[in-house]
């Protein structure tokens, strides 16, 4: 983190890391539904090895499109909340025990 004028400058991903992250994602993710659905669709029908892999692969394909779009758009907002990007613990810990201070010092 770097300040400027005691201004925090926030750093956030790029573009192109926020795809990369979305796809290698989507990798792990898209993997998953398709053993579950192909596991699914084995188990609770009658249909052959290959209607199942087509099946699979249909539900793999759209669920891969859909949620790299909405994945990408999610990672894009968070980029722009500082919110917990940045934890100082030792300005933390002024900050509580000047605000501690204060309420102690307003008591007596």
């Amino acid at each position: 983190m770097a300040e400027n004028n005691n201004e925090y400058v926030q750093q956030k991903d790029s573009p192109t890391r926020s795809v990369l992250k979305a796809i290698s994602w989507r990798l792990i993710a898209s993997g998953a539904t398709f053993i579950i659905s192909f596991v699914i669709f084995r188990q609770y029908t009658e249909k052959t090895y290959s209607e199942i892999f087509e099946t699979a692969s249909i539900i793999t394909s759209v669920d891969v499109v859909a949620k790299l779009i909405l994945y990408y758009f999610h990672e894009r907002l968070w980029t722009n909340v500082a919110w917990g990007k940045y934890w100082r613990q030792r300005a933390w810990r002024r900050r509580y025990r000047k605000l501690h201070k204060k309420t102690e010092d307003e008591k007596a």
